[in-house]
């Protein structure tokens, strides 16, 4: 599954394209260090499939290479964070 990322400013999206349909993972960037999730949307053709993970494991990966941390809103990502005890060291809770 190929993951893109765009951030313009203080907003950014990592999205990935399944089958035509379209699931992605909002967020704000508050400082340099620190990004707030705050969506994650996976159409219904695409559930199940673990795309939402894999945005989430996309999202992880990217504040460890870049050394900030997330601090998650979405009730989606949150669960997430919260199931995976090994990403505690870039997720706020």
């Amino acid at each position: 599954m190929q993951i893109t990322s765009v951030e313009t400013r203080s907003h950014g999206r990592y999205t990935a394209t399944v089958d035509g349909y379209e699931a992605e993972m909002t967020y704000s960037r508050t400082s340099p260090r620190l990004i707030i999730i705050d969506h994650t949307g996976v159409p219904d053709a695409l559930r199940g499939r673990g795309v939402g993970q894999a945005l989430a494991a996309h999202a992880i990966e990217a504040a460890r290479k870049g050394g900030w941390k997330i601090m998650p809103l979405c009730p989606f990502f949150r669960a997430q964070a919260m199931r995976h005890k090994d990403w505690a060291d870039v997720v706020n809770l």
